[in-house]
């Protein structure tokens, strides 16, 4: 199956270098090239480097390119159109890390480059339902981790790849903190232990699918 690639663009080529590690760990099968630093070194962007990363991370289904400051942004832009196909790549307006993470856990879902770059965008921006007038959910269930690591990376990162196809909006709750249920960030964040009983809330036509896919995951041990 092809998916969607991700560019890492950045002026650092380490830092390029540990989000794409990060990201791919969470998405194993989605190509995150980082394209960062300049060609002799020191810090800055490097438009050959750039448009030879978009090449090698497309599939077939194209790539999503992320960056880190407004000049990256212009070199990734550059990158694009200089394409034989512009419209085989994009660049999302996303924060690199949290953006990098969302894009590659929606791209090794099986999203689209549209549904990519959303998920990227929306990474830093999760709205507060709580002043949006939030509707009852329409399903609810109380899970307790029994996994050796609870919900780390791996384990976020399965729950929200679970849950990214899903037709409903999916909430974690654990104390007084709550989250979008398809962040790992977002999850991560929660520091939900062995042990630990966390809350979903589920509202949407597959609200009861989602509820179902996070339960049998959560009851399976996430496969460990």
């Amino acid at each position: 199956m092809s998916r969607v690639g991700l560019v890492l663009v950045s002026h650092s080529a380490k830092l390029a270098e540990g989000v794409a590690e990060l990201a791919a760990e969470m998405a194993p099968e989605v190509t995150v090239i980082p394209a960062g630093g300049l060609a002799e070194g020191g810090l800055g962007t490097d438009y050959d480097a750039v448009v030879a990363a978009v090449q090698r991370a497309d599939s077939g289904s194209g790539v999503v390119l992320l960056y880190d400051l407004g000049s990256a942004q212009m070199t990734a832009e550059l990158a694009t159109e200089s394409l034989a196909d512009p419209n085989a790549a994009v660049v999302a307006d996303a924060p690199l890390v949290e953006g990098a993470i969302a894009a590659a856990v929606a791209a090794q879902g099986g999203g689209d480059k549209t549904a990519v770059v959303y998920a990227a965008a929306s990474a830093g921006s999760a709205p507060d339902l709580a002043e949006a007038g939030r509707t009852p959910a329409e399903e609810t269930a109380e899970l307790t981790l029994r996994n050796d690591v609870g919900l780390h990376a791996r384990p976020a990162a399965l729950l929200a790849r679970t849950l990214a196809d899903v037709d409903a909006e999916v909430r974690v709750r654990l104390g007084d903190a709550e989250v979008d249920a398809r962040s790992v960030l977002g999850l991560m964040s929660l520091g939900a232990r062995q042990g630990d009983t966390i809350h979903l809330d589920a509202r949407g036509a597959q609200a009861a699918e989602a509820i179902r896919r996070a339960t049998e995951l959560v009851a399976g041990n996430f496969g460990e």
